[in-house]
């Protein structure tokens, strides 16, 4: 069994903490992916998990047993570095059997791992050729098998994808994701990408400076985001969020409005509110819709937002407008239509209020 448990792990550096006090549970063979922005800690907490970094206090276990104090090599874990980290003189096949020769294993045991290993990532014509004839994209899938071939209990990829262009990140995404379905292995993923979180995790953890702010499968993010800080960073483009001021409130729901938003009645899924304060209202891009003439198809109940095309982006398969509204505050709409909106031109933005999020101000 390969279960992961962190319980109040702390990463210091002298007097500045980096990790502050994390709880995390992983399950045997499920695919976790840590997220946030650059410098929240995610990396870090990676290297912690694996053994190259001290843990300051808390307990970390694998499989049930403490692993605070062991080394690397004895945590059954594998490790794939976002550098790749291969050796540029040996082959593709000596790289790959490269921990298995340090291991000791026969000269049997290794064919068979590489070819098993080479096998799953489809690169068995690869296996004579040295790293600086292989893509980008190649070099990765030899980092990866290499991995493969410990037979470890636990994957740990650390945004193995970040220097691969848009193209090969997607390939290789599927690649990974249907490595996981094949191997059944707990992986853990670093990533500050959204899009990879979203497609490959049974389970998010967002983390904001060393802190979680949010766990859950990518679909309860999405749509139940806990705080302004997940609703912004999980969804592509970014939910659009709007000062607001708390109108009335009978029972489980909220009415609010502001300069470019006519009264509206939510259900907030977090917080509490009352009459008079200021609250922030996220809307998903694409959640909003233009009101066409005299709005006849438009729910009754739905918020409107009023104001002007700032700025049209017609991407094939959908189109992205950003509008400024009276109140100098901009929204952007994701239409999935091939549609053209004229810089200047005045427009009004509709939304269901069960799709919207209100958060404290």
């Amino acid at each position: 069994m390969a279960e992961i448990s962190l319980r109040q792990v702390r990463k210091s550096y002298g007097p500045t903490e980096i990790i502050k006090g994390v709880d995390i549970d992983i399950a045997d063979g499920e695919f976790c992916v840590f997220v946030g922005p650059s410098g929240c800690g995610k990396s870090t907490l990676l290297r912690m998990i694996a053994g190259l970094e001290d843990i300051t206090s808390g307990e970390l276990r694998i499989g049930g047993r403490v692993v605070n104090e062991l080394p690397p090599k004895e945590r059954g874990v594998a490790m794939v570095f976002q550098s790749y980290a291969i050796f540029p003189h040996m082959t593709v096949r000596e790289n790959v059997a490269f921990g298995l020769t340090i291991a000791g294993a026969s000269k049997e045991e290794k064919a068979a791992k590489v070819a098993e290993a080479a096998r799953i990532l489809q690169m068995e014509h690869l296996l004579d050729r040295r790293p600086s004839q292989l893509s980008g994209g190649q070099r990765q899938r030899v980092a990866i098998g290499r991995a493969i071939v410990r037979e470890p209990s636990v994957f740990l990829f650390d945004e193995p994808l970040s220097n691969l262009d848009a193209a090969l990140r997607m390939d290789m995404r599927l690649e990974i994701g249907k490595l996981h379905q094949q191997l059944g292995a707990t992986m853990i993923y670093v990533t500050h990408d959204q899009v990879e979180a979203m497609t490959l995790a049974d389970k998010i953890v967002v983390l904001r400076a060393g802190e979680v702010m949010q766990v859950g499968s990518p679909m309860e993010l999405y749509h139940n985001p806990a705080n302004v800080f997940v609703a912004g960073f999980i969804g592509s483009p970014s939910m659009n969020f709007l000062d607001v001021e708390v109108r009335g409130v009978q029972g489980d729901r909220v009415v609010v409005s502001n300069a470019a938003l006519e009264p509206v009645e939510v259900r907030p899924k977090v917080g509490s509110y009352a009459p008079g304060t200021r609250a922030r209202l996220g809307v998903r891009p694409q959640y909003l819709t233009p009101v066409v003439g005299d709005g006849a198809g438009t729910p009754p109940n739905a918020g409107r937002l009023h104001g002007r095309v700032a700025l049209t982006e017609r991407l094939g398969a959908e189109t992205i407008v950003e509008s400024t509204l009276a109140d100098r505050s901009r929204v952007i709409a994701a239409l999935a239509r091939d549609a053209v909106y004229p810089v200047g031109a005045e427009v009004t933005l509709a939304f269901r209020p069960e799709e919207a999020h209100l958060f404290p101000a």
